[in-house]
């Protein structure tokens, strides 16, 4: 069992697509996944440059749902929290997924489109 402090991450072979597509459908989750998708691949991103308008209860709720279904990996450094989008294990378990639904959540629905 991990300790108190450690933060637990599911493995690549874990990761379930309901999870991540649930974790993905709110707007504050989903602009923290945009955010650290726009970084250099594997390049991190301290907590507070990602989401630093929110209270710290909110975030935290929001960054475990994206930890717990296999989203974004957190790593503690002192006491400071990095954040990296898991892109390699996401588009090796679901290829296309992360990019569909990035490129699909940026767009203005079309007028007079059916929604």
């Amino acid at each position: 069992m991990p300790a108190a402090h450690e933060l637990t991450h599911p493995g690549a072979g874990e990761i379930d697509l309901v999870g991540v597509l649930a974790a993905l459908g709110h707007p504050v989750r989903l602009e923290i996944v945009r955010k650290l998708a726009s970084l250099a691949d594997g390049e991190e991103a301290f907590c507070g440059e990602v989401v630093p308008d929110l209270a710290r209860s909110t975030v935290t709720h929001h960054l475990r749902t994206l930890r717990e279904s296999g989203v974004l990996c957190q790593r503690p450094r002192g006491r400071k929290l990095f954040l990296a989008l898991r892109r390699d294990d996401l588009e090796a378990r679901f290829p296309g997924l992360l990019g569909l639904v990035l490129d699909f959540s940026g767009r203005e629905p079309a007028v007079g489109a059916e929604p």
